[in-house]
């Protein structure tokens, strides 16, 4: 018997084998968490869209209150004469 088949077959005895009982502190523990991950997770997604909506705001005012450019360009090229 190779080794592949000897962790084939103590593979099937674990599945075929019924499932050891969890303990009911476990399970109350368990829960616990995932609340806990799930308010986290929420409070992290709000907070995100704020700072986005907030940003958002942000750019639109400045881009509102931003004077923009009146004078006449600068002359960084020479005068196209010659041509």
């Amino acid at each position: 018997m190779s080794r592949a088949e000897r962790d084939e077959a103590a593979v099937r005895r674990l599945l075929d084998a019924p499932p050891p009982p969890v303990p009911r502190q476990l399970r109350a523990e368990a829960a616990e968490r995932g609340g806990r991950l799930l308010r986290r997770n929420r409070a992290v997604r709000r907070a995100l869209w704020l700072l986005l909506c907030a940003t958002v705001t942000a750019v639109a005012v400045w881009a509102a209150v931003a004077d923009e450019p009146t004078g006449r360009p600068a002359d960084t090229t020479p005068p196209l004469t010659g041509w």
